[in-house]
Order: structure tokens, then sequence, then C-alpha cells
């Protein structure tokens, strides 16, 4: 039986050899829906890690310390001065005119009052015994008289005070006090009433608010039971090829990291007002105080040491240490600092042919310079104080301060020098003095919830809490930072 092909069926070989489409299998077509390559992949397994070392959580943990809150704020008290130094005027000859104290504040807010009626807003006395400096010189007086803010002296070298004009300033000391024989207080007779009236202390008290923080991660149920192809790993140790635990992983130490740059960068809403912010109609954002804020609001603020000249540097290096001698004897600091700022100090102590740790005590370290140079402080000493350096990232990281930094221009914040060690303060909550570091955290935290830092799972993932198919993880902390004795702290601007 003969075959006859069909008009379609061309049974006869080419005669010559033809590279065509239809020679190979097409593994990128829409028909194969994209299942392979045509060529093995070279896959590498670990992920790159191109920003280097990501968080930058561990300054507070280095500086500071945590304490447990019950209350929605906290309250504490700072006993100002101990000595009486004020600023004003002199508006004639023999009476000089309290404005403030002698740093600045309004004399309403000084650290000594007076419980006479007459005399509330300072603590000089009747037969005080006071220095006056001005611009014409120093002058020795004693006080023969006190109404309200004007005090009335006469100088123990029977001279007479110039008056000034109104815009310059008298800056007033008291040193001591003088009586006559068979006198009482107020230059009165022996048994008199007492019209000199006794001098206490005033406190000053600061508050300050916890902010409520949260986050989350989710991940499917589908995608949670997935291997990916890359092996990953974190900053906290967690690897494997399951990206959600990657995930997961960023996540918390973002939220780590959040939590330390609130406890910098934060500051106090307005109260009152049409720039009041609603927290999603919730009630206003209270917001709360900051290192940054409090430092700026309560403590020092200095320019200095840029790194444009060694010696000049040096100058203004020495300009701080003497505006620390007018705050209080604390001997050991500790400097968070920036790159810039760090290399300049570098150029400065290189200077001085006495750079390192000669003569530093690492006492806020136990003495131990290892330790110190294990967390990344290098020591040096100036004067009677004790420096221990350490490069802060956070002021770097083009991602974090660093990028505010360079659009900031001169309020860029370049380092922080922070009082190492205690100070005592009057805790209104406990009701006594207590000693705490200057820099502390505050948590909320009871017997029935501890929210220094909640996690929690949510979802049908693992142990099903819900019928969501999907596993979230929740973040919570709610807390504030405490700055005692900003007057102690020096912000580098």
């Amino acid at each position: 039986m003969a075959i006859n092909p069909g008009d379609n069926l061309n049974s006869v070989p080419a005669h010559i050899k033809q590279t065509l489409s239809t020679n190979y299998i097409d593994f990128t077509s829409a028909d194969t829906k994209g299942w392979a390559q045509q060529y093995l992949p070279d896959l590498m397994e670990q992920e790159a890690e191109v920003f280097g070392p990501r968080t930058i959580s561990g300054f507070l943990s280095q500086v500071g310390a945590e304490e447990a809150m019950t209350a929605d704020q906290v309250v504490w008290s700072e006993q100002g001065r101990l000595h009486l130094s004020y600023k004003g005027k002199m508006t004639n000859s023999t009476t000089f005119k309290v404005q403030s104290d002698i740093d600045g504040a309004d004399s309403d807010n000084d650290g000594i009052s007076n419980t006479h009626t007459g005399e509330v807003r300072h603590g000089i006395r009747i037969n005080d015994t006071i220095i006056l400096a001005d611009a014409n010189g120093v002058t020795r007086c004693l006080v023969v008289n006190v109404a309200t803010d004007d005090i009335t002296v006469a100088p123990y070298d029977g001279s007479t005070i110039t008056a000034l004009n109104t815009d310059q300033t008298t800056t007033c000391l008291v040193y001591g006090s003088e009586f006559g024989k068979g006198k009482t207080y107020g230059n009165a007779t022996a048994g008199a009433a007492d019209t000199r009236g006794a001098n206490e202390p005033r406190f000053k008290s600061f508050t300050n608010k916890p902010i409520i923080m949260k986050d989350y991660y989710e991940v499917s149920g589908s995608d949670a039971s997935r291997i990916g192809w890359v092996e990953v790993s974190a900053e906290q140790g967690q690897s494997g090829y399951l990206w959600y635990l990657k995930a997961e992983a960023d996540t918390r130490a973002r939220f780590t990291d959040y939590i330390e740059m609130s406890m910098l960068e934060s500051e106090t809403g307005n109260t009152g007002g049409s720039a009041d912010v609603e927290i999603n109609g919730n009630g206003n954002a209270f917001g709360t105080e900051g290192l940054f804020a409090a430092i700026e609001s309560r403590g020092n603020v200095t320019t200095g040491v840029t790194g444009v000249n060694a010696a000049t540097d040096l100058a203004e290096f020495d300009a701080i240490l003497a505006e620390f001698d007018k705050q209080g004897a604390i001997e050991e600091y500790m400097m968070f600092i920036n790159r810039n700022t760090s290399l300049a100090m570098d150029d400065m102590l290189a200077s001085m042919n006495s750079y390192g740790a000669g003569g530093t005590s690492y006492g806020v370290f136990d003495n131990d310079e290892d330790m110190a140079l294990n967390l990344g402080f290098s020591g040096f000493r100036r004067g009677s104080y004790d420096f221990y350096k350490s490069d802060f990232r956070y002021l770097n990281d083009k991602a974090t301060r660093g990028g505010i930094n360079d659009a900031a221009g001169a309020q860029a914040i370049r380092g922080v020098m922070i009082p190492a060690g205690v100070s005592t303060v009057y805790d209104q909550q406990m009701g006594k003095n207590m000693k705490r570091p200057f820099l502390h955290v505050r948590f909320r935290s009871s017997g029935t919830d501890d929210r220094r830092m909640k996690t929690w799972v949510t979802g049908s993932v693992g142990a099903a809490t819900s019928a969501l198919d999907a596993m979230q993880l929740h973040f919570l902390t709610e807390r504030c930072l405490i700055t005692q004795g900003a007057n102690n702290f020096m912000l580098m601007k």
C-alpha cells in the first residue's frame, strides 16, 4: 500500500544547516511560565551587609541606668547653690537692686529663699557683708537695709559707689556678716524681735513624662512556611534561610534604636493653644524631654573645638573646663562625639605631646583601662578632669543624626559631655533624698504589667491566638529620660 504524504507534511530534509528559534526550548517565554533559566546561576547564599553594623543601641546602657515608675510623670527636685550670689544694678550710690541669681534666672527661682515677708526674692539680709563688682572695680560693703529687691549698702572703705547705667551689670556676693556688741539680728537691741529673717534651702522641681512607643512585624502563615534561597543574619545573632526571621530581627533592632533615639531627640509638646498635637484624635501628644532638649534648656552649650586650629581648640576646650568649674566638682566625664570632633580632639591632644591614657584614672570603669578600651573609650586628663572619649556612630551615620547634621549647619549636634557618677536629689515619689546617676531612664512598671520592653505574639502561626492567618509580633515600651543636674552637662554644636 502506497503512502501519499499530505500537502502539509514535508519529509524531505533541508539541504542546509540553519539555526532557528524552533531548534531550542525558550525557558524564559510565557509558554514555559519562566520556571527555569537556560544557564544555572551562580547564587551567593550569604546576604551582603553593605552598611556595616547598623544598630546604635547601647549608648544609654553605657552611661545610665533604668528604674521602674508607676505614675504618669516623674518629679524630682534639685537644690540650688549653697552660696548667695546675684546680678543686678546700682540704682544710686548706695542701693543695689537684685535682678537675677548668678545663673541668670529670676531670683524667685534662686536656690535660697528668705522667710522674712519683705525679702522674698533673695537671701540677702541686714548685716550681711557683700562684695559688689562692676566695671568700676570691686567694693566690699555692709548691708544696712533691705527693702524687697533694693539693698542699701555702706562701703567699708568709706567711698561712694558710682551709680551705673541701667544697662550695666553689677555682681553681688555674700561672703559673711558682722554684728555690733549686744545686738541681735537686724541690729535691734538684745531680746527684740528678729527683723533679719532666716534663710532656708529652696528646691527647683523638674518633671518629665513617659511616652508609649509601639511597633509590630507581620508575616502570613504561608510565607512563614517558605524557605528562601539566601542565608541571612542579623545584629542579634539570628541566622538561617527563612526571610521572615530576618525581617523580624530587623524590626526588633529598629525598635530598640527608636527607643534610644527618642530618649535623645524628643521634646515636650505644647500644652496649650492651637499648637497642640493630637494623636489621632485621642488626646494631646505630651512628648517627653530628651537629652539634647534638656541640655539646651538647663545645661551648657559650646561651639568650640572644631578642628580649625589645634592651639585654638585647646583654648576653647579649657574654656569648657572653666565652665565646669563654675557648676560643681564633677571630675569624670564621658564624651560621645562625631568623627570630625573626635579627630579635632586627637589633633588637640597630640599638640600637647600627651595624648593617651597617661594620668587617667578610669574610675568610671572600675579603674580598668582594658574595660574602657574594649567599650570603645580612650581616656585623657586635662586639669583636674578625666575624660573618656568615644565616637558616637549615631552622630555620623547618614541615615540617623549624621544626615540631619549635614542639613542643620550651625545647629548640628557634634557631641555631648555627660558627667559620670551619681547626684543626690529629692524624689517626691519616694519622699526622700536619693542618689541616682546624672542620666537614667524611668520605665512604667508594676506588679501587674512590666512595660520596660514588652513583646508578644498574636495570630494563628505557632500557638494560635486568633483566626488571623499570620503571625504578628508586637513591641511596646513606656519610658522617659531623666537628666539630673543638667548644669553639669555640655552640648557641642
